[in-house]
């Protein structure tokens, strides 16, 4: 059962170490801000995550409450108020409109539950899209960074503009620089996932789906410049 689940403990620990291992090589690097701001949303997401774990119990209280209330309401109507004091006996006109009326207040009692019921899963669907924008905003901040690390300035033909930003013009410093974006995005995929892990809702699971296919895809993009500087 251990590997069949995210840990966040162990998810919290990877984006640390990677925080450490940025600042070691680059630590004037804007990067390791970045690194330093993945470790505390980790650790906020995480929290927010197992929170949603959690039934909300006030909204329970709520629909049990309007449960029995319905019922008692119901109750009233059949024995306190038997159609024969609203109609009388003979006339069956009135009759069927009081059945008509009494099953249209069941159909609305039924829709009125199953609202209620799925107000809980719509309270926890709103909560995780608003934590996931943060993290979707991190995804593109740490694209950003990786923008202006391009191979070809590795060239001894490249020649710099009065404009041009400043350039890590080591190879090696460049791979890992680059290796460091990649393992940030992919660090995000699994903190997006933590929230698929605690809320087993179908938009939920497609949202965590869209933050992890813009990590893989900006991650591939990634590699690609890896790959250049190890072709050279």
């Amino acid at each position: 059962m251990r590997y069949r689940a995210l840990d966040p403990k162990l998810i919290i620990e990877t984006a640390e170490r990677l925080e450490e291992r940025v600042a070691e090589r680059f630590p004037d690097a804007g990067l390791r801000g970045v690194a330093g701001e993945l470790v505390s949303l980790s650790r906020d997401l995480a929290k927010a995550a197992k929170a949603l774990e959690a039934p909300i119990w006030w909204l329970r209280g709520v629909i049990i409450a309007a449960v029995v209330a319905g019922a008692l309401v119901f109750l009233f109507v059949g024995t306190v108020l038997p159609l024969d004091r609203i109609s009388g006996p003979d006339d069956a006109v009135q009759s069927v409109q009081g059945i008509e009326a009494s099953v249209n207040m069941i159909i609305l009692a039924v829709l009125g539950f199953l609202a209620l019921v799925r107000s809980e899963e719509r309270i926890k669907r709103k909560k995780v899209f608003r934590e996931l924008h943060g993290l979707r905003s991190l995804i593109h901040v740490i694209d950003m960074h990786q923008l202006t690390k391009d191979p070809a300035t590795l060239s001894a033909n490249f020649k710099p503009t009065a404009h041009s930003p400043a350039r890590i013009t080591n190879a090696p410093d460049l791979a890992r620089y680059l290796d460091y974006c990649s393992e940030m995005l992919s660090i995000t995929g699994k903190i997006a996932a933590l929230f698929a892990q605690s809320v087993n809702d179908d938009v939920v699971v497609d949202g965590v789906n869209d933050i992890e296919n813009l990590a893989s895809n900006l991650s591939r993009k990634i590699w690609q410049k890896i790959t250049l500087i190890e072709n050279r």
